[in-house]
């Protein structure tokens, strides 16, 4: 592996192509290659967040903050294609956005990356509400006296934040702090949940003639759908499995091969699965917009949602033929960008200002510092015109306390601050039927619609990165990885 290292702090150290995936091909001899700019997503689901659900949360103090009052309880989001999610937050000092749009990521893409007890969220996740909706008996096991849906979600997210932020905070009502402490006393180890469905690679190449993969198909759905592009099917390329026979749908664990005709002309294509699933619990959701990050959830529990995931082929008859696939690499605080060359010629780029050639049959790994809360641009150039653009920003680090700053969780301010704050909630509730409540009884409605703190727009610049393409095609993907087990307990 070559390797660039990370620069800066700690803080500074994680970093991400996070938002998804980028195919694109030059090939050498072909066309004129047309130049786009793309922001598409990683497989699995993506949503949109709705926001705090008033009828499923309370209120919190946040002593690391001065003893502010914050909302905790769950999310709703509505995804793509069809299906809702619920979602509690493990980023408390970083505040969501009106309308924010998620993605599904590992572990290892998220900040529970280097975090030893993102199996003790799980277990959480699995043992208290929605998960557990016998509240009767779930206040039993805590040693609680009652618990409504409002005062159990704010439980099981206290909860969460000590083990997610290591926060100083409590449950405002005494039953949902008494949930909170059962949950963080019994919670256990698990290990992280599968995908809904991704591809590994989500990028092959090969010569025309041949079987280009295989790629594995990773997914907790019982049946895919595969279809190919239409630039695919143009060409006469087939998706199908080891025997060669073509393949409509697909399990956990298949695999498959573009199958491309010999006397193919020199091109690129892809294929597409798409499944309806429940995303398993504990599925982490990042956000996409560079521009506006908003905190990172964690899913509670979710309905029958669309899934997708692509995958991308590349093939010449002679010369290099690379697939190049990057991948956020949160424990190694870079892009792990991986170029592997299935040509008869070597395949020679720049990344980051250093040259590389990949040797035929060869393949390469460049580990690029991407700086956290970082919004990146990547550009990608190659012969006969080609260019790609790919955009996007990283969240790997739970966001430190800062004090003072904004109120409103999640509420923007007029001009943008580099530090996020918490929010607070004032002013009288409705909600009078949670016994227990000690001091002010905050606004279930408003300010508590968001959770955690508020986080304001990072004034950030761009980072530009060249990579040359002489004679080959250049593919970006984003492939999962297995979480770090870096860190310390909370």
């Amino acid at each position: 592996m070559i390797s660039v290292r990370g620069r800066g702090p700690a803080r500074f150290a994680a970093a991400a192509i996070a938002t998804g995936v980028l195919a694109a091909g030059a090939i050498a001899g072909a066309g004129t290659a047309v130049a786009d700019e793309n922001e598409q997503q990683p497989g699995g689901a993506t949503a949109t967040l709705d926001g705090l659900n008033k009828d499923r949360s309370h209120l919190a103090v946040f002593h690391d903050d001065g003893n502010k009052e914050i909302g905790a309880g769950l999310f709703d989001m509505t995804v793509d294609g069809g299906g809702t999610l619920q979602t509690y937050c493990i980023d408390i000092n970083t505040g969501t956005r009106k309308e924010a749009r998620y993605k599904e990521a590992s572990w290892a893409e998220s900040s529970l990356h280097d975090n030893q007890n993102a199996g003790k969220i799980l277990w959480i996740l699995k043992n208290s509400y929605p998960q557990v909706d016998d509240l009767t008996a779930l206040a039993s096991k805590a040693g609680a006296g009652r618990l409504t849906e409002k005062t159990a979600a704010a439980g099981t997210q206290v909860a969460i934040w000590r083990f997610s932020d290591n926060a100083n905070v409590t449950a405002k009502n005494q039953d949902a702090e008494k949930l909170a402490d059962y949950l963080e006393k019994n919670a256990q180890d698990l290990a992280e949940p599968k995908p809904s469905l991704t591809l590994d690679p989500p990028a092959v190449s090969g010569k025309a003639g041949e079987k280009l993969g295989p790629i594995t198909v990773h997914t907790n759905a019982q049946s895919a759908t595969v279809a190919p592009s239409a630039e695919a099917a143009g060409n006469g390329v087939k998706v199908v499995d080891k025997d060669g026979n073509v393949v409509t749908s697909a399990k956990e664990g298949d695999q498959l091969f573009f199958d491309v005709p010999k006397g193919t002309a020199d091109g690129t294509a892809s294929l597409t699965l798409q499944a309806s699933t429940e995303v398993s619990v504990g599925r982490a959701f990042t956000s996409v917009d560079p521009k506006n990050p908003s905190q990172t959830q964690i899913l509670a529990g979710s309905s029958g949602s669309s899934v997708t995931a692509t995958a991308t082929a590349t093939w010449a008859t002679k010369g290099a033929i690379p697939a190049v696939t990057a991948e956020k690499n949160c424990a190694k605080g870079g892009v792990d960008v991986t170029a592997s060359n299935q040509g008869d010629e070597p395949f020679s780029f720049s990344l980051a200002g250093k040259d590389y050639e990949i040797p035929a049959g060869g393949s390469e790994t460049v580990t690029v510092p991407v700086q956290e809360d970082q919004a990146y641009n990547i550009t990608i150039t190659g012969p006969n015109g080609f260019k790609e653009t790919f955009t996007g920003t990283l969240d790997c680090e739970t966001a430190p306390v800062t004090t003072g700053g904004t109120t409103g969780g999640g509420e923007e301010k007029p001009e943008p601050s580099t530090a996020p704050s918490p929010a607070t909630v004032g002013g009288s509730t409705g909600d009078t039927g949670d016994a227990g409540d000690t001091g002010t009884t905050g606004d279930t409605d408003g300010n508590l619609a968001e959770t955690g703190s508020s986080s304001n727009t990072p004034i950030i610049a761009g980072v530009a990165i060249a990579l040359v393409v002489l004679g080959g095609a250049a593919v970006f993907f984003l492939r999962k990885k297995k979480p770090a087990t870096a860190g310390s307990d909370s």
